[in-house]
């Protein structure tokens, strides 16, 4: 099927939400990629370990231990949670004070490894994920996945969302809207999918100049129970 125009979805999402100023109102904000470059890659180190503690987890729960995780794991300092022995991250492991899963500790030191890596190369990992085009986002999500732990499926997208990056995401809606439209027919990260996708984005923000987020949040309103009541 023929990619729908951004009029339409728009127009769409409007007649969903109430009219184009209750939409605009419900679009995120236009994040400024500037402020990637403010963030140490200490925080880049907690944002990723922070969603893969969330992934099939209460949200909840780990926001209300994050402050312990800080103070277990050095701040997410690179070098220094690089330096601990293994036996060291066994006994972090088994802190009562964070959420005790070794194979998700273990997933710190592996990202901080993929971390230090990449300043090896004259750079900041923050300045690594500022640079990246969003056009091509689908492929800092492969970088993710191959150099990371646990940061494929949505993980890794998340926690760039997180971090300010901009970034679509495949939400239930998104992906039921794909669907829908007969886009995409197998699993949503194949690469056949996934290409299909930023295909799409890339066009709508061509189009429009919104954000890959605002986009990504509009799909979801044109899609799907996402009606509100008008009162007339």
């Amino acid at each position: 099927m023929k990619l729908e125009s951004f009029d339409k979805l728009y127009q769409r999402a409007s007649e969903r939400k109430g009219g184009v100023k209750q939409l605009n109102m419900l679009l995120p904000a236009n994040e400024n990629q500037d402020a990637l470059l403010a963030l140490s890659d200490d925080r880049y180190l907690a944002a990723k370990t922070k969603k893969v503690f969330q992934s099939g987890f209460v949200w909840r729960v780990v926001e209300q231990k994050w402050p312990d995780f800080e103070e277990v794991f050095f701040k997410f300092d690179i070098e220094k949670v690089l330096m601990m022995p293994d036996d060291m991250m066994e006994r972090k492991a088994a802190d009562p004070k964070i959420i005790r899963n070794f194979n998700k500790v273990k997933t710190i030191k592996a990202n901080a490894q993929m971390i230090f890596e990449e300043q090896q190369n004259g750079h900041s990992f923050a300045e690594f994920i500022r640079e990246w085009p969003s056009e091509d986002i689908i492929g800092l999500w492969a970088y993710l996945k191959k150099h990371g732990a646990r940061l494929g499926g949505n993980t890794g997208p998340y926690a760039l969302r997180a971090l300010g990056k901009d970034t679509f995401l495949v939400t239930r809606d998104v992906e039921a809207y794909f669907r829908a439209h007969d886009l995409i027919s197998g699993g949503t990260q194949t690469k056949a999918s996934l290409g299909t996708m930023q295909k799409a984005f890339n066009q709508w923000h061509a189009d429009s100049g919104l954000t890959y987020g605002q986009l990504s949040q509009l799909v979801a309103f044109a899609t799907g129970d996402n009606y509100v009541q008008v009162e007339s």
